[in-house]
């Protein structure tokens, strides 16, 4: 994982906008930007949904969510039209973010290894500086510790 404190790398991926996206878009707000790993399966939909059903809390302390998988476009299009996902999903086909993130690794599945998206989040903060980071996401409670986090710091 990168370095708490350490400037985010910076990225242009394509959006469920149908826009690019950079990362530098988001300074002066702060920025969840969760990596999982397929849409539409169990553990990433239930993560999603949690994201986005608490998207105005996260909107309130000046805040955007971003979801980024390897998905193309299309996936996350079918997938945002289904659940009514109210933020952005980012495309990163080629892996380059992910691999700029470390999130891109080694993961075991019933006794195979393959090359896979470990499930991440990074909270960012108004200048582009990592607050904090999640790895290995255990998926229940997850968004709502996200949230308490951002919060406790905007409390500061």
């Amino acid at each position: 994982m990168l370095k708490i404190n350490s400037k985010a790398p910076s990225f242009t991926v394509t959006s469920t906008t149908k826009n690019k996206y950079s990362l530098k878009d988001s300074i002066g707000k702060y920025v969840v930007l969760y990596f999982y790993p397929k849409d539409d399966t169990p553990g990433c939909t239930m993560e999603t949904n949690d994201f986005n059903k608490l998207l105005s809390k996260f909107k309130k302390l000046d805040c955007e969510v971003y979801g980024l998988s390897k998905d193309s476009l299309k996936s996350h299009d079918k997938f945002r039209d289904k659940y009514n996902i109210k933020f952005d999903l980012l495309s990163d086909e080629e892996i380059k973010v992910l691999k700029k993130y470390k999130v891109w690794g080694k993961k075991k599945f019933m006794g195979r290894e393959f090359m896979g998206i470990i499930r991440s989040t990074y909270l960012i903060d108004k200048k582009g500086k990592i607050l904090k980071f999640w790895e290995n996401v255990k998926v229940k409670d997850h968004a709502k510790e996200v949230l308490k986090t951002l919060q406790n710091i905007v409390k500061k």
